[in-house]
């Protein structure tokens, strides 16, 4: 019975092949299927779709073409993150590349929690994290599930290097990860920050840690959620040695301009953190999960070791099998740095950085359209690849009102943003092959929702 060949072993290609091609073809009928960014008909139609194709989860006997028919069902009622109209968030479309090299560790199926069920991997992952810990300025890192898997490692280091009486300083701009990690810790209810105009201001931030009684993990951003904004990163860095505060910087966003020969400035300070967050499943185009966990001192990392004797006993270790528990809160855990290291081997910097330049030039033209609109108003120029606009001289209940209109067609996925006391629409650019023409329709389309 095909369903129950293995992936792996010596027939394991053969086995494999021909639904990838039933994948690959399902995937092609839902997408026409549903036609655009978005399925129609919100939320109800989509669930009921999902449920007649699901009548019963456990049949008694087993249907050879489940295969086909839910794969067509989950594409046609995908977002599609490569359709230019679907802009809301931090989702990018990952590249072909990375899809292949990502079947390839389905089909081996290694875990990093020990090195005898991934060897290749292990020593691979440790090369990999290191390059891009340099990148950034760091000494090493760890791969995480995204942002808040590494958010949380850094107010956890924190609180094993300076107690439990460590406080959190953030911005109001942060990622709200950060103030749940505070909480998942039993760390004290986080210092918020004004931050005037999305970003966190130095010397308001120097006025908080100067009433700070104790030791403070000071949080900045380098790629807001709401705008993709960079706070002053130089400027935060020194408030800090000032203070003897630690410093994170959560980069999960705007990390991936490291890449780019034209943008990497903008991430000028960041090698003055103790600590990194990147994302490479946003500006990177990897398919989630692809995160990091960075640090300028590799030292910092030893409060995560652990000792299981099934998977790291102390006379394997002294031998000389790594101890690979030290390098996640997870246990068992997929090899995701290996589409990322195959990403960086055929793309190089040059083709990465491409990518990055190509999407903020997109955010660009977008930004210069609705700036020369009469009938829209822009937040600000785009620091990476979003742009926040919105309609003059409306409420924002019409704002929300429109957003909603377009994802219930499926016509649109646009974001919103509540900033400055008002409800912006937000488009997160993150398609590189977006043609001539696109995003002048995306801003008619918004148009022709408020007549």
């Amino acid at each position: 019975m095909c369903g129950s060949a293995l992936a792996s072993g010596p027939c394991g290609a053969d086995a494999v092949r021909p639904l990838v091609e039933s994948v690959l073809g399902a995937l092609q009928e839902g997408r026409r299927e549903r036609g655009g960014p978005l399925p129609a008909g919100g939320p109800a139609v989509v669930a009921a779709r999902v449920a007649r194709a699901l009548d019963e989860v456990l049949p008694e006997e087993g249907d050879p073409g489940a295969l086909g028919e839910l794969v067509r069902v989950l594409a046609a009622g995908a977002a599609d993150p490569a359709d230019p109209w679907c802009a809301a968030h931090l989702h990018c479309p990952p590249l072909a590349v990375a899809v292949a090299a990502d079947l390839a560790v389905s089909v081996l199926n290694p875990s990093l929690d020990s090195w005898d069920q991934a060897p290749s991997a292990s020593a691979l992952e440790g090369v990999v994290t290191r390059a891009l810990a340099r990148e950034a300025g760091m000494a090493e890192a760890l791969v995480t599930s995204g942002g808040t898997e590494a958010n949380q490692l850094a107010v956890l280091l924190a609180r094993e290097a300076c107690g439990p009486g460590v406080r959190l300083v953030c911005g109001e701009n942060a990622h709200h990860s950060l103030s749940r990690a505070a909480w998942l810790f039993g760390l004290p209810e986080p210092l918020v920050v004004p931050a005037p105009g999305g970003v966190l201001g130095a010397s308001v931030l120097e006025g908080v840690l100067s009433e700070v009684a104790g030791p403070a993990l000071v949080a900045a951003t380098a790629g807001t959620t709401d705008a993709g904004l960079i706070d002053p990163l130089p400027e935060v860095a020194a408030a800090c040695a000032r203070f003897g505060a630690r410093l994170h910087v959560d980069a999960a966003y705007g990390g991936g301009l490291l890449f780019s020969g034209r943008y990497r400035g903008l991430l000028v300070g960041l090698e003055a953190a103790d600590s990194v967050a990147l994302d490479l499943h946003k500006l990177g185009w990897q398919p989630a999960a692809a995160g990091l966990f960075a640090v300028r001192e590799a030292g910092d990392l030893a409060v995560l070791g652990q000792r299981a004797d099934y998977l790291s006993a102390a006379d394997d270790v002294e031998a000389g099998l790594p101890d690979l528990l030290g390098r996640s809160l997870r246990t068992t855990r997929r090899p995701d740095v290996f589409k990322v290291a195959v990403t960086l081997r055929v793309l190089g910097r040059a083709g990465l950085g491409a990518l990055v330049d190509r999407v903020c030039a997109g955010a660009r033209e977008f930004a210069g359209l609705v700036a020369a609109h009469p009938g829209f108003e822009l937040f600000g120029p785009p620091v990476i690849s979003t742009v926040v606009f919105r309609p003059v001289g409306v409420g924002d209940d019409i704002v929300a009102e429109v957003r909603r209109r377009l994802l219930v067609e499926g016509r649109a996925v646009l974001g919103r943003a509540r900033l400055g006391g008002r409800l912006w629409f937000k488009v997160t650019l993150l398609n590189p092959r977006v043609r001539d023409g696109e995003w002048a329709g995306l801003l008619r389309l918004v148009e022709g929702q408020l007549r």
